[in-house]
């Protein structure tokens, strides 16, 4: 894709992200975030087109313009449907947007917004899929959350049905997975990042005895700083900036798949959130925001560094997915 068609598409997704109208401002400051984080290119000036977006300084039928190649558009398409699910449903108004897309490109609705909503709606309580480790590979143990054992110990602990060794395994799994799903080039791939953190967190709770609700796990995920719709644009942007998406996605596990695993996001943050969410869970959901938002600050600086020691796990468990498996294991096949 061209310079001007990044731009036209990430500009699309920014729309799309605010087409319900329904955004909180703590979710309109991490959307911000992200676009001034994915500007390191500076040939694309995404703080520039977050502000043409938010001031409505843009019209939609002049971007849609910008893109005439059919394989850029049914590329745009994809992106702006994944953003209005990653909350887990598509609003009156999102669905009016993605129709005034479909009718300016004379495109008809398919499969794929059928598949991206079954991956958005994917049940909490199905068995959470794990990458497989080597015998002997260490597993370990963020020190950033032991500040929330001491506090959580003020109260009344509740017992888990597993070990401290067999949490860590189980987060470590799934931080691996998210990270090989991450190298996948193609947008489904990526929304499924996101409902596989939620189930997670989910059987955390559950091995605590807690029986949480969707709304209980984003509002949790919210708690921590990470919104939906900004985490899905951070991890989108980020392959599409980096040339993964489109023809350039065969050569994933080459160069360009290792610039995903140290620039991307799914590994660490799949990584933070399961050890703090552990701490949580496990001091009874007494923790305030601010404690648990800083561990998970810290945490995801560990998750960060381990990417690297992880990395052939990642590349190796990359190597076996593809968009069907993922499909049957985030609908719990």
């Amino acid at each position: 894709m061209t310079p001007d068609e990044i731009r036209a598409t990430l500009t699309l997704c920014l729309m799309a992200s605010f087409a319900d109208g329904e955004k909180h401002d703590r979710e309109r400051e991490q959307i911000r975030q992200v676009a001034e984080g994915l500007a390191g290119d500076q040939a694309i000036n995404l703080p520039g087109l977050y502000q043409d977006v938010l001031l409505r300084r843009v019209a939609l039928a002049d971007v849609l313009a910008r893109l005439s190649n059919p394989e850029a558009r049914q590329l745009a398409y994809e992106m702006i449907v994944c953003v209005c699910d990653a909350d887990g449903h598509t609003s009156p108004k999102e669905d009016a947007f993605l129709a005034q897309v479909r009718q300016a490109w004379g495109m008809g609705g398919g499969s794929f917004e059928q598949q991206a909503q079954a991956v958005a709606d994917a049940p909490l309580q199905s068995p959470l899929p794990e990458a497989s480790l080597p015998p002997g590979l260490a597993v370990p143990h963020p020190a950033a959350v032991d500040p929330l054992t001491s506090q959580g110990a003020a109260a009344q602990r509740r017992p888990s049905t597993l070990s401290r060794t067999e949490m860590d395994s189980k987060i470590l799994k799934a931080s691996i997975l998210n990270g090989a799903i991450e190298l996948l080039p193609e947008n489904l791939s990526t929304l499924a990042i996101i409902p596989l953190q939620m189930r997670l967190v989910y059987q955390i709770g559950q091995s605590y005895g807690y029986d949480l609700d969707r709304g209980h796990i984003k509002d949790f995920l919210a708690a921590l700083g990470v919104g939906l719709t900004s985490q899905y644009l951070e991890e989108a942007g980020r392959k599409l900036l980096s040339g993964l998406l489109g023809k350039k996605g065969k050569g994933l596990l080459g160069g360009l798949g290792r610039q995903a695993v140290s620039s991307g996001m799914s590994f660490a943050s799949t990584y933070a959130l399961g050890h703090v969410a552990n701490q949580y869970y496990a001091g009874g959901r007494q923790l305030s925001t601010a404690m648990i938002k800083n561990a998970y600050e810290h945490v995801m600086q560990d998750g960060r560094q381990l990417q690297e020691r992880y990395m052939p796990q990642i590349q190796e468990t990359a190597r076996g997915l593809n968009t069907a498996k993922i499909l049957s294991m985030v609908r719990g096949g």
